[in-house]
Formats: structure tokens, C-alpha cells, sequence
């Protein structure tokens, strides 16, 4: 893939951030999401690309924008896989909250791995000092101690982020015992994971249950970073089982490596629409705005990060 698709990549997501942050705060969850989605589509067109979202909002019958297996791009281009979330995290936009982003992700075909929307997947993430050091298998206090160990601080220094959900209870009793400290988030595990190959970002680890989507898209930044992330399928009932063995995947236990989730050339492109672990989100002035992006390739681990300022007299407002 050429270089400049992860500029043109970012175009893309400053598009879908701006028309999110609109309404930003307004409780309208739907409308929030909808917005980023339609700008998203619409910036597609112009980008040189014969692309295939795998990776989406949901399947056709589903949604009327960015269905799995909708083509974007103008056509004219390579053949990518595209992974994308027009906004990751459309409760924490309408309600204010910190960490929604928009983001693509594109993979030459077959890169990324296909798992039914709505499916769930446990993951552990850290940043380049832990690669090759974590395993799912492991318990959380064992990953923590070898991360402490790889980084020459006490496990006590560490900071892991996990959302916070019911679900988690005994996972945050573990990681206390252990001894670290704990980000509980809101929502936005996509930022927090990312957050962990930033080495001012105050996260060390990412762990626990998220969605599947917000997982893939978190490899294919991982791969991008240098960092590392493994990740396990976890359907909530026997339907979901059967969508993912439908999807072609028999072991629904299997542990997949971070290369199994996102291989061969990747690019990454992040826009903040909210504050948050990685980005700063969308300030509007007089006439426009100014975003705050990342953009990354995984030939050469290279990542730019890209504060722009739009002017709407000049371009179109999405």
C-alpha cells in the first residue's frame, strides 16, 4: 500500500470527528453516531481506493451506512480490507464524557481478522517494553509482574485501564491485590489501548472485555506502534457462538496473537472527537475547527501525530 493513504486516511476520520463533535454533549446517542458516519462515507469518495469494509458498523440489513462489505473509496485504487468506527464511543460523545475517537484502519486483503459485530473479546495490550511478554493465559498479576519486571519499576508504578462493568469485579479485586493502579473507564478501551505505547499517557496495560471491533482496531494499531496484544473470542450466549462459527471461526476459544488480528501492511488513522488518553478532541472557533489526529504505518512503525485547523469558509463544514 502507498504511504499516503495514511494521510489520505486522516482525512477520512478529521471528517467523521468534526460532524460527531457537533453534537457533542446532546444526548442523542443515535444522532451523534449517525453524523459521524454519514461524514465518514462522504470523505470516502474522494480517497484512491477500491476498498471493502470488513470490519463496520454492522451488516447490511442493520445499517444504512458503512455495512459490512459496503465498498468505499472512489474505485479507482488497490484493493483494501478496510476496518473502521466512525465513533468509537457514541455514548461518551453525546453525554461529553472522555475518549471517542473515529478511526480506520487499512490491511491489503485478508489482513484483518473477520469477527461478527456485537461479538465480545477479552484482551490484554501493553506498549513496546512488554512485546513478547504477556499471555492471556497468564494471570493478570503474573503479566503484571513481568511487565514491572521488562520496564525496572514495581508493580505498584504500573497503571491498567479496564472498563467498568459488572463484569470486571473480579478482575479489578485481582489487579488491586496485585498491587497496580487502576483507570477505570467509562468507555473508549480503542483509546486506552492505544494509550499504553505512549509513554506520557500514564497507561501501562489494557485489560478485560470489550468489544470485538474496538479489539481489531486496537491490533491494527498495536502492529502499527511496536506494541503487543493478545485477545480472546467471549460470546455472551450460544446465538453469538454460532455467529462467530458462522463467520468461519471453529475454535471459539482460540487465543489469537496480535499478527492473527491484523498481518501483513497495515495503516492506522485516529481522530480525537472528545478528549481523552490519546488525543484531544475537536475545539471549535469562529469559522472552524481544530482536530487533533495520529497516523501510522506498520512497514515502519512511523506515527505522526497532526493538529490541523479547518477553516469551514474555505472547505465543506461536514
Amino acid at each position: 500500500m502507498d504511504r499516503n493513504l495514511a494521510l489520505e486516511a486522516v482525512r477520512v476520520t478529521e471528517a467523521a470527528a468534526l460532524a460527531s463533535a457537533r453534537l457533542m454533549g446532546r444526548g442523542d446517542i443515535a444522532a451523534t453516531d449517525r453524523a459521524g458516519a454519514e461524514a465518514m462515507r462522504k470523505a470516502f469518495r474522494s480517497i484512491a481506493i477500491n476498498g471493502a469494509i470488513v470490519i463496520g458498523e454492522g451488516d447490511k440489513d442493520d445499517s444504512d451506512v458503512l455495512y459490512l462489505g459496503e465498498r468505499v473509496g472512489n474505485g479507482a485504487g488497490p484493493e483494501i480490507d478496510v476496518a473502521l468506527d466512525p465513533l468509537e464511543g457514541a455514548t461518551i460523545c453525546a453525554t461529553g464524557g472522555f475518549n471517542a475517537l473515529s478511526i480506520i484502519a487499512f490491511a491489503e486483503p485478508g489482513g484483518f481478522l473477520r469477527c461478527p459485530v456485537d461479538t465480545y473479546m477479552e484482551k490484554i495490550v501493553v506498549g513496546q517494553e512488554g512485546r513478547g511478554l504477556i499471555d492471556l493465559d497468564r494471570s493478570p498479576s503474573e503479566n503484571l509482574r513481568a511487565l514491572a519486571d521488562a520496564k525496572g519499576v514495581y508493580v505498584a508504578d504500573l497503571t491498567v485501564a479496564i472498563l467498568d462493568r459488572p463484569r470486571h469485579e473480579g478482575l479489578v479485586a485481582e489487579v488491586r491485590k496485585a498491587g497496580a493502579r487502576i483507570k477505570l473507564l467509562a468507555d473508549g478501551d480503542v483509546s486506552a489501548g492505544i494509550a499504553t505505547a505512549k509513554p506520557d499517557a500514564g497507561i501501562d496495560m489494557l485489560l478485560g472485555i470489550g468489544g470485538a471491533t474496538q479489539g481489531i482496531l486496537t491490533a491494527a494499531a498495536m502492529r502499527c506502534n511496536g506494541g503487543d496484544m493478545q485477545a480472546r473470542l467471549k460470546p455472551r450466549n450460544q446465538d453469538e457462538a454460532r455467529r462467530i462459527r458462522d463467520a468461519g471461526i471453529e475454535d471459539v476459544n482460540r487465543k489469537y496473537t496480535l499478527e492473527e488480528m491484523a498481518s501483513g501492511s497495515v495503516m492506522f488513522a485516529a481522530s480525537g472527537v472528545t478528549n481523552g488518553d490519546l488525543l484531544h478532541g475537536v475545539r471549535f472557533f469562529k469559522g472552524g475547527a481544530t482536530t487533533n489526529s495520529v497516523v501510522m504505518r506498520s512497514r515502519t512503525h512511523t506515527l505522526r501525530f497532526i493538529e490541523a485547523k479547518h477553516r469551514f469558509d474555505l472547505k465543506p463544514e461536514y
